[in-house]
């Protein structure tokens, strides 16, 4: 793993995994979305990673047009590096859930290692009252969802996009995830340094105990050794937690209404910007340092936001 100054802190700032039901302050408008995401860079989010939703309804929209009007605000108020979404919701196709990042060519990407269960269904122990039709079935529909990443759409994405020169988040969910990492870095169609983003806490993929984080890492350090940054996101409610051992252990963090729509037991998070002044306090009270969003692009390798088609 490269040892670095600054910790980069992503921030994931709506998705796909939640529905506009569960917390009043989700962002789902293009407004929202853009307003969320701006306040979570003045907050110290070097990088934001989006999904678009319909702004009736909220359900996950992945047409390129519905990131526009977001995107161009975000850039013209922020310095933040933008990072879209092609996992998008696991009911899409590939061809759709790469079509934002093929037509508006980010600097980054994100790229989910590995076909998997996804189970999104546990969420109605918690919360059994929604707005929309579309909400219950959605979260019902995942006891039996397969979340297709098979190795001939890996491939598929990985050449087109790296065509824009956009580089990778790539969401490992399990140790499969990062050999198959390495085999496309031993193929040639990745190349270092690779931005490994671990995923503890989905059901389907491994779990958030501490011996589970430091089997990532070790995995990972095995696999890339100096040839990666390692970042870690906890969903739900061991986002802080997971985000606080991995820094401790040199890595970066990701929070964000994504993962988790939590500040505290019991208690909401009023915005992502929250998320983000939570994990930096806990950064910082490590004596650690926030990188910004010039520094990531300098340790990320990327082509800059005067190369982005938005």
């Amino acid at each position: 793993m490269f040892h670095q100054d600054k910790v980069i802190i992503s921030c994931a700032v709506t998705g796909a995994i939640h529905t506009p039901s569960m917390s009043p302050y989700l962002p789902v408008t293009p407004e929202q979305i853009a307003e969320s995401s701006i306040a979570a860079a003045e907050a110290g989010a070097a990088i934001i990673h989006l999904h678009a939703r319909d702004p009736v309804n909220g359900k996950p929209d992945q047409r390129p047009e519905a990131f526009v009007p977001f995107l161009k605000a975000i850039k013209q108020h922020s310095d933040a590096i933008v990072n879209l979404t092609t996992g998008g919701s696991p009911y899409m196709t590939v061809q759709e859930r790469m079509m934002p990042a093929k037509v508006l060519k980010p600097e980054v990407a994100s790229m989910n290692m590995g076909t998997m269960n996804f189970g999104l269904f546990p969420m109605l122990k918690r919360f059994s009252e929604f707005k929309h039709d579309w909400e219950r079935s959605y979260l019902e529909g995942s006891k039996d969802l397969i979340f297709r990443n098979t190795y001939g759409d890996l491939e598929t994405v990985l050449t087109e996009l790296s065509e824009n020169d956009t580089r990778f988040e790539f969401e490992c969910y399990d140790t499969s995830h990062l050999y198959n990492l390495a085999h496309f870095a031993e193929r040639g169609l990745v190349k270092p340094p690779f931005f490994v983003q671990t995923v503890f806490g989905i059901l389907g993929g491994i779990g958030t105990h501490s011996d589970d984080v430091m089997h990532m890492k070790r995995t990972a350090d095995r696999l890339f050794g100096q040839d990666y940054h390692w970042s870690v996101l906890g969903a739900g409610a061991s986002q802080m937690k997971v985000a606080a051992m991995a820094a401790s252990m040199g890595g970066n963090v990701r929070v964000g209404l994504e993962d988790s729509l939590w500040i505290a037991r019991g208690k909401l998070a009023s915005s992502n910007a929250e998320q983000v002044r939570q994990v930096r306090g806990i950064l910082e009270g490590l004596g650690l340092k926030v990188a910004t969003p010039a520094e990531a692009r300098e340790i990320l390798q990327l082509k800059g936001a005067d190369k982005v088609a938005f």
